[in-house]
């Protein structure tokens, strides 16, 4: 791979690394939304929510991406890179 190949895919992983960091937010407010629930609250429901928001940060739900892009991006650029 030339040096091109190894800069393009370097900055594929950090397109998806930045957009996992965006999305990471959501799972931090779900934990703390969890972490501030009373006795009271649907303490099941709150972490069915957290569930959902982790999935799809990993996944990247409906549109792809997330976490699993970042990952597949990544493998891309220690490829090209020979590592």
């Amino acid at each position: 791979m030339t040096t091109d190949d190894i800069a393009k895919r370097r900055q594929e992983m950090d397109t998806e690394f930045a957009q996992f960091r965006e999305h990471l937010g959501k799972i931090l407010e779900a934990v703390d939304r969890l972490n501030q629930a009373g006795p009271e609250d649907d303490v099941a429901g709150l972490l069915e929510n957290l569930e959902d928001v982790v999935h799809k940060v990993r996944t990247g739900g409906l549109l792809g991406g997330g976490a699993k892009g970042h990952r597949e991006a990544r493998q891309e650029w220690l490829k090209a890179k020979g590592a």
